[in-house]
């Protein structure tokens, strides 16, 4: 089960809005065969592993096989069969499964198939592990809302920025921090920031530093007084702009009218689960992560802490968490949170 999570981390970025999924077949202790999910769209874990079997180990017959998955295996008709279907067609003749699929479309009902076909079926095994893995899916179809991701850099007195932010002093964190957020946002399916953000840093939110699948980038903009020239409506990619003034495309820039005065995350989070986003970095700024977090809609923050000192500005949000690991890049302090228990 441990190789099928690793195998399944490889769709990551790629396979959104399905889930991360490896699949191993085992003959006699012996893998023979074993695949992923890679692109949205295309075959599933399963059936990449028993073509790799065949291919690999073509006298090996698969009904004395047994077959490791990380997700319980799909049964409805999508974009490509149900690979319950797939099971029972090769008489796979056990399966152990990490986790249940909160699909609605699924749900138990792949595992209650196998079984009343007379295939073994194993629950649970390395299950917190395959939750994790699939934290985004499973948040997005049993919260009705994206994964949400918070991302900042702070200075070493708990500071954003400076008072009179400039090209030159609003950077905190260093070039190998850069870097990682870049490869995140390879990682997610959207990334945010806040009309003052947008404004003063002027960010591009792209993919410059790493290779990947670019996010949709969203923007507040509320009167609709951003600049037309920011690199944010440079056309390059597709951008929402959540405003209260019109619903509008334009090439690849969307504009979509929400309700500011009452539950603006709930209307951001509704939003994004109506357009199947399943996973959301907020990069800033201050205004709007506080937002989420006094709402208690976020599930990860980011936290870079640098070693210079601001002492005065825009001071850092404040966050109610529990830490869940920590590192050094550099000189850059990197932490991961996670909501405070009740």
């Amino acid at each position: 089960m441990s190789r099928c999570i690793e195998l399944a981390k490889k769709g990551l970025g790629d396979v959104a809005p399905n889930p991360l999924v490896g699949a191993v077949l085992v003959y006699k202790d012996k893998i023979i065969g074993e695949g992923y999910h890679k692109v949205f769209g295309k075959e599933h874990a399963e059936v990449n592993a028993v073509k790799d079997a065949i291919t690999r180990n073509p006298h090996i017959p698969l009904d004395e096989c047994t077959l490791y998955i990380n997700l319980e295996p799909c049964s409805h008709f999508g974009k490509t069969p149900p690979c319950t279907d797939l099971i029972k067609f090769h008489n796979i003749k056990k399966v152990v499964v990490a986790c249940e699929d909160p699909f609605e479309k699924v749900r138990g009902n792949g595992i209650k198939i196998l079984r009343e076909s007379g295939i073994e079926v194993l629950t649970d095994v390395l299950k917190e592990e395959a939750l994790e893995l699939n934290k985004r899916f499973i948040t997005f179809h049993t919260k009705k809302r994206p994964y949400i991701i918070l991302k900042y850099a702070q200075s070493k007195d708990n500071f954003l920025a400076p008072e009179f932010p400039t090209k030159e002093n609003r950077r905190i964190s260093n070039e190998y921090s850069g870097r990682l957020v870049h490869r995140w946002r390879s990682e997610e399916q959207a990334l945010m920031v806040g009309t003052n953000t947008a404004l003063t840093d002027d960010p591009a939110l792209t993919l410059r530093y790493w290779p990947g699948k670019q996010a949709l980038r969203i923007v507040l903009d509320r009167k609709l007084r951003l600049p037309k020239e920011l690199q944010l409506f440079n056309q390059s990619c597709s951008t929402l702009v959540f405003n209260e003034l019109k619903d509008e495309k334009v090439g690849k820039l969307e504009f979509v009218k929400i309700d500011f005065n009452k539950g603006i995350t709930e209307s951001i989070c509704n939003t994004l689960y109506s357009m199947s986003i399943q996973s959301l970095i907020i990069e800033g700024g201050q205004k709007l992560l506080q937002t989420f977090i006094d709402s208690n809609q976020w599930d990860e923050a980011r936290v870079f802490t640098s070693d210079k000192f601001i002492e005065k500005g825009t001071k850092s949000p404040k966050i109610s968490a529990q830490l869940i690991s920590s590192e050094f890049i550099d000189n850059d302090l990197l932490e991961i949170y996670s909501p405070a228990m009740d």
